[in-house]
């Protein structure tokens, strides 16, 4: 594949879905409170809205990675230092909220079994103990800035956009965070800067062709059959 298509048929949808995901689970979760003891208590007492939650926000982080490369790869046309960087800052950023994703379900599974209670006291114990990660923490809040200027300085985002992007770097950092109204603005902000940017891109070419379309018909269930399987093991 070339990189145009590669770009419009899984930058474009993700540059669409990935930011809407983000800020549906952002949404889902902002009824209880912020801080980790209150989200362990609503994922025992609601568990379905707090998994909805998480699940979304896990999906849409792990999604905005071929979108902010194909974001950075427009950037670097022009401004080839500052797409680079933006692309390593803000991907080694959402590495590590998956990781802390990771560390979410561990404890929300926890919580579920042993106590929220329980739970509340092994994260609180834990909540500083040192990893990879907590070294690169800056890269979260950094990346968006860095993204964004190299947007802006290359022309690839109008202005007003550029500034929706970095309104990233506010959403907060760190294991089971709840909702905010900084992580309402920083998900709506993506969402202005990405959503029309992956639909221009999505319509930019030709419509597929109907041997494309019976090859991605086939794949639905093939993939779903692969998902299905991955759960046994």
């Amino acid at each position: 594949m070339t990189r145009e298509p590669l770009e419009r048929w899984i930058g474009g949808p993700a540059m669409i879905i990935g930011p809407v995901l983000l800020l549906t689970g952002i949404l889902l979760r902002a009824p209880f409170p912020f801080f980790f003891p209150h989200q362990l208590t609503a994922a025992v007492e609601h568990p379905a809205p707090l998994t909805a939650a998480y699940t979304c926000v896990l999906a849409g982080t792990v999604l905005l990675w071929p979108a902010v490369l194909t974001l950075a790869a427009r950037i670097a046309v022009r401004r080839p230092a500052w797409g680079a960087w933006g692309a390593v800052l803000v991907v080694t950023g959402l590495f590590e909220r998956t990781f802390h994703a990771g560390f979410d379900q561990a404890a929300i599974d926890l919580a579920r079994r042993r106590g929220a209670d329980f739970a509340t006291t092994f994260i609180a114990q834990a909540y500083g103990d040192l990893h990879l990660f907590s070294y690169l923490s800056f890269t979260i809040l950094l990346g968006w800035i860095v993204l964004a200027i190299g947007a802006w300085r290359s022309g690839t985002l109008h202005k007003v956009r550029c500034l929706a992007l970095a309104a990233m770097s506010l959403m907060p950092l760190g294991v089971l965070k709840g909702t905010t109204v900084m992580s309402i603005v920083g998900a709506i902000g993506l969402c202005v800067a990405l959503v029309p940017a992956g639909i221009s891109l999505v319509f930019s070419g030709p419509r597929p062709n109907a041997r494309t379309i019976r090859l991605t018909m086939a794949a639905i269930p093939a993939v779903g059959l692969l998902a299905y399987v991955s759960t046994l093991g």
